[in-house]
């Protein structure tokens, strides 16, 4: 599957979300628990910024860490 294309799906599934996304909105993306959203940022899997006790998340890296573990099939 071409990049771009991969890129245009993306931008159709995920329009709807901010562009910067909390855990639980990450989760929702990747639809899995809070706590396994928990997990992939602890493990430096995705990467984001702690604001305070709470973690941002940009898009754009949801959906990198997503092109990458598709890469892995």
């Amino acid at each position: 599957m071409k990049k771009s294309t991969i890129n245009n799906a993306y931008d159709q599934m995920f329009k709807d979300y901010p562009d910067i996304l909390d855990v639980d909105q990450m989760s929702a993306m990747l639809g899995v628990s809070t706590k396994t959203g928990y997990k992939i940022i602890n493990d430096g899997k995705i990467l984001c910024i702690k604001v305070g006790r709470a973690y941002r998340i940009p898009k754009i890296n949801v959906i990198k860490y997503l092109r990458i573990s598709l890469c892995k099939w």
